[in-house]
């Protein structure tokens, strides 16, 4: 059986390093990405890397949602912090190695009604599940989270 794959489209233009970037679809959505001046930039909208740590959250919390309905986990506010680090010698000045981040660590706090069994079960196939995640992890670099559980509010 085939599988059945969703495509995401987006469409993009733009001059120097600044870029306007429209989603394809029933409701278009868009947005703007620039960088900082140390990479030619104006510093006018979030750069590429910030999108690519925002999409990480962003994933974190749907692909989590879902997760905890198919658990009857019952879920409140999130909160996270995410870094990232980057060597910029690779993509300012040209030098050999990987242009990628050299670790990403996530911190997730939760509001949640889950045992300390499902919180963990929870963490485990959200990571699992979440495409940008996988993204990151499969991609060889320090991939590091930390969850925690709060009461619900």
């Amino acid at each position: 059986m085939p599988r059945t794959t969703v495509p995401f489209v987006i469409d993009a233009e733009g001059t120097g390093v600044a870029q306007t970037l429209t989603v394809a679809g029933e409701n278009e959505h868009v947005f703007t990405a620039d960088t900082y001046p140390s990479f030619g930039g104006a510093d006018s909208a979030p750069s590429p890397l910030s999108y690519a740590l925002g999409a990480l959250t962003s994933c974190h919390q749907v692909t989590g949602s879902i997760v905890a309905k198919d658990l009857g986990i019952a879920l409140g506010r999130w909160s996270f912090r995410v870094q990232g680090d980057l060597d910029p010698s690779v993509i300012a000045r040209g030098a050999e190695g990987n242009a990628n981040f050299d670790a990403v660590d996530v911190r997730v706090r939760l509001e949640t009604d889950a045992t300390p069994e499902q919180f963990e079960r929870l963490r485990a196939e959200t990571e699992r599940r979440c495409p940008v995640t996988q993204l990151f992890v499969r991609s060889g670099l320090r991939f590091t989270s930390a969850w925690e559980a709060a009461p619900p509010a």
